[in-house]
């Protein structure tokens, strides 16, 4: 069942739909080291990027999550993306993710942008339980984490290989009550 990505706002971003012509801005992003140094995914050019377009149009095309593109509220800048993913209709939950290009941190961007998407969730989608996986070293995420509201419910320890290092992960869950 495909999931609907309507437009989203807010007093001051505009959460739309990744289009096609998105992909200089998603290239400028997961090829940016600040950007993946705690991101799960990574490309090295342009072209395989494309991979990342078209798993954002397969989540949506079979159920399994929305991706927005964060922009400025006249469209003309691109800040970065948010969604949600490994949606499960039955248990009503999925995981939260975003990115922000270096340009716009510091600003409150992600913490509004993840507030809004949800706030949709909750309303719109039916959504009980939203989960992040953060590194445990990724203090910026954990920083959102803590503003809206997610409780920290454990650690994995030395769960992923990262870098050939192994790497532990915080679940942090929000629940709509």
């Amino acid at each position: 069942m495909k999931i609907i990505c309507p437009e989203l706002v807010d007093e001051n971003i505009l959460l739309r739909p990744i289009v096609p012509s998105d992909l200089d801005h998603i290239y400028q992003g997961l090829s940016h080291p600040d950007v993946i140094k705690y991101y799960g995914i990574s490309y090295k050019t342009r072209s395989a990027t494309k991979a990342q377009m078209e798993w954002f149009r397969q989540i949506e095309e079979e159920g399994s999550g929305v991706w927005w593109a964060i922009v400025s509220k006249d469209g003309d800048e691109f800040y970065g993306a948010c969604g949600f993913n490994n949606y499960s209709p039955v248990h009503r939950k999925a995981e939260i993710g975003f990115w922000l290009l270096p340009e716009y941190w510091g600003r409150g961007i992600i913490a509004s942008s993840a507030r809004v998407i949800c706030d949709h969730a909750f309303s719109k989608m039916g959504i009980h339980r939203i989960e992040a996986v953060v590194e445990t070293a990724n203090h910026s995420c954990k920083q959102v984490m803590k503003k809206l509201g997610f409780v920290l419910e454990g650690t994995q320890q030395d769960a992923e290989v990262k870098d050939e290092q192994f790497i532990s992960l915080h679940l942090y869950a929000l629940l709509n009550k």
